[in-house]
């Protein structure tokens, strides 16, 4: 599973082809949560309120990004990586 972006200890990763809907994993020490990158509800598990927040606001600055990289990957394409937040 690629990491497509880490900032503050979070790690963003995508599977090769992954089940529907669209969605990211979102990592954060034994925590993990795999976010709808459509509506960015989560789909399962959970994080500290905190590294939520931060995953939402850089999912939401890369939508487009993260809808790119996730057809990558249905397609067992590499995904590219995205620049995490400041």
């Amino acid at each position: 599973m690629p990491t497509i972006s880490r900032f503050y200890g979070i790690l963003i990763q995508m599977y090769f082809g992954d089940h529907v809907p669209p969605h990211f994993h979102a990592l954060y020490a034994e925590f993990e949560a795999l976010i709808d990158i459509r509506t960015f509800e989560v789909i399962q598990g959970d994080l500290p309120d905190r590294a939520m927040a931060l995953v939402l606001e850089w999912a939401r600055e890369h939508r487009d990004e993260l809808i790119k990289d996730w057809e990558l990957c249905v397609q067992n394409q590499m995904p590219m990586k995205i620049l995490p937040l400041p």
